[in-house]
């Protein structure tokens, strides 16, 4: 276990007026929020438990964000917004449960212990439409229920029940597939020729993952920019939930793939449910990709271009 290992952290400036705001965890979703938030307004420090590049806009603590002693060691003296975007570090029921549950336990009992009794004035954590049980192409939201059959649902519920019964104010922002740069699964599954039934239709739900950092960003403004306070949930998908046969089929389109190229493979589909996003639309957020077509042309570029040409797909 990486303990109270400081890199990129300069002192803390007691002058400083700006928030601080807190990512732990702080992958590439953390880094799009420091990215979006502004400057002079905000001071980013990420924890986590490997370095990372060097970023201007976010200084770097090392520490397992699970371990509440090691993360008191490195918090700051001041937190005004924590944001919880953990990573399990296998795909198992102990891996999520340690990555989401023990990371909200962790901090809260960090807070809990505080000396001085400030604290943040807003926690938010980075959930999953995991949730979600509907598998029947059934609009889902806010208000749905929440009865998942899987682990990884099943210990984000568990996270997210935590912090909204902790004394603290709680935001859980629910996203729903994650795509962007390192993340191209999905064209993966095309070039490969992994494709899905027409009927019935099994939908897909997306957002880019500029997109994820910008309602985090958006989500802890609300109360500086619009004197608003945020909801506690928040389903964070793009305006377009599609079948995966349509997706796909476009897809294959733009990698200028033969026709009849894609094939049904049996078992490859999970549930299928279309997420409304008109809670998060109606706070006043707008999608930098509102549809997979929006997002997916600029990461089929750069997919193309990492493979060289189209006869090396």
């Amino acid at each position: 276990m990486t303990t109270a290992d400081n890199f990129s952290a300069p002192p803390t400036d007691p002058d400083d007026a700006r928030q601080t705001v807190l990512l732990l965890g702080c992958g590439e979703v953390g880094r799009q929020l420091a990215l979006q938030l502004p400057g002079d307004r905000f001071r980013c420090i990420g924890v986590r438990r490997r370095a990372m590049p060097h970023y201007d806009f976010i200084e770097y603590r090392r520490a397992d964000i699970c371990d509440p002693g090691a993360l008191q060691a490195v918090l700051p003296p001041r937190v005004d917004v924590v944001i919880i975007t953990a990573t399990p570090s296998e795909r198992s029921d102990s891996g999520y449960e340690q990555a989401y549950v023990g990371s909200v336990r962790s901090l809260l009992q960090c807070l809990d212990s505080a000396s001085n009794g400030a604290g943040p004035r807003l926690v938010m954590f980075a959930s999953s439409t995991s949730v979600y049980a509907q598998s029947a192409g059934e609009w889902v939201d806010e208000l749905s229920a929440t009865e998942p059959t899987g682990f990884s649902g099943r210990r984000m519920l568990e996270a997210e029940q935590l912090l909204l019964g902790s004394p603290w104010r709680g935001c859980c922002v629910r996203f729903s597939g994650i795509y962007g740069p390192g993340r191209q699964r999905l064209i993966k599954q095309v070039v490969d020729g992994e494709g899905s039934a027409a009927e019935p239709p099994q939908y897909g739900n997306r957002i880019h993952v500029e997109d994820c950092g910008g309602v985090l960003a958006h989500l802890l403004q609300l109360q500086t920019q619009q004197q608003r306070e945020p909801e506690a949930l928040y389903l964070a998908s793009d305006s377009d939930p599609a079948p995966m046969h349509e997706v796909k089929q476009w897809i294959a389109r733009e990698l200028h793939l033969p026709p009849h190229h894609l094939r049904i493979t049996a078992g490859g589909e999970r549930g299928s449910k279309r997420c409304s996003n008109q809670r998060l639309l109606a706070s006043g957020y707008r999608f930098r990709y509102p549809g997979y077509r929006d997002g997916y042309r600029t990461a089929i570029e750069a997919y193309v271009q990492a493979a060289g040409t189209h006869d090396d797909l």
